[in-house]
């Protein structure tokens, strides 16, 4: 009996840990792409290059690549994969370059935001409506994007950019036909042979960071597959087992870290006129997290009232 009742608990837990870990991982990245002195476009095409060799390699050794191959082949499995690919593709891209150019800031304001782009895609595209509280907590994050914009003359390019495409992609997955390995092996194959053929005109030029930068930044290049590819599977992993209201409170764990890393170890500027547009998007989720807590806490009361 004890048994019967801690499986649940234990399950519980472990998805807490792997969201945790997933999230924290993702938070610490900016460590780990400053260690990498090649531009931001050889760092993505390694990126892909070894997630994909390396989830090919589980697929194979698990013997799923000939179901994986069959499950692909409808135009419609495909089209999504290759939308879902260019978005994680540009997602990656635009954040190695902020870590890369001294924004890590400004990438992490991508993060803290992307809960309510997310929601705001659901309107646009999926027709979801939306309560008082959300709208409220979209028109202060609003407010904080606007100010920011005035402030800086222009918009916060990076972090929109990072919030729509990390979105989006969120988005496509949800509805994607495929699992969170099956769909994630299919959009790196996918983007493999634009990466292939990069690195390999590098190589043939004598331009390739691969060659020239070492040993040590070698590993660095090669260690971007798995470190890519755990955090996603972990992630996938851990949230089917804790609830989608518990994922949204972890989830600001990642831009949390990323905006330390910023402010406190390399010193990029956080004040004044910067620090009052954060507040409104911070006040934002502020709202929207409470409110989506409340709003579970109403249906588990409902459901525990209704009749049978």
């Amino acid at each position: 009996m004890p048994k019967t009742f801690d499986a649940p608990d234990a399950e519980r837990r472990r998805g807490v840990w792997l969201s945790v870990g997933a999230y924290v991982l993702w938070g610490a990245f900016p460590i780990y792409f400053k260690a990498l002195h090649a531009p931001p476009l050889e760092v993505l095409a390694n990126r892909v290059l070894w997630s994909a060799l390396l989830l090919t390699g589980i697929a194979a050794a698990q013997r799923r690549l000939p179901e994986l191959l069959a499950r692909v082949r409808p135009p419609r499995v495909l089209s999504a994969a290759f939308l879902s690919a260019t978005l994680l593709g540009v997602n990656w891209f635009v954040y190695i370059w902020a870590v890369a150019h001294g924004r890590v800031v400004d990438a992490s304001l991508g993060y803290f935001i992307t809960p309510l782009v997310s929601v705001s895609l659901g309107v646009l595209f999926f027709r979801e409506a939306l309560r008082p509280a959300q709208r409220l907590a979209i028109a202060t994050a609003g407010l904080g994007v606007a100010w920011l914009t005035l402030q800086f003359g222009q918009l916060p390019w990076v972090g929109l950019t990072l919030a729509f495409s990390f979105g989006s992609y969120a988005a496509l997955r949800k509805r994607a036909l495929l699992d969170a390995f099956d769909g994630l092996l299919l959009e790196q194959v996918l983007m493999l042979p634009l990466a292939a053929g990069y690195l390999a005109w590098l190589a043939a030029g004598g331009r390739s960071w691969f060659q020239l930068g070492g040993a040590g930044q070698s590993a660095l290049l090669v260690l971007t597959g798995p470190l890519s590819a755990v955090p996603l599977l972990m992630f996938a992993a851990g949230a089917r087992k804790i609830p989608l209201s518990l994922v949204g409170v972890l989830q600001y764990i990642s831009p949390t870290l990323q905006l330390l890393c910023g402010v406190l170890l390399w010193h990029e500027p956080f004040g004044g006129a910067k620090l009052i547009g954060y507040m409104l998007i911070w006040l934002a989720l502020v709202i929207y997290s409470v409110e989506g807590a409340w709003a579970a806490k109403l249906r588990r009361r409902a459901q525990l009232v209704q009749p049978g």
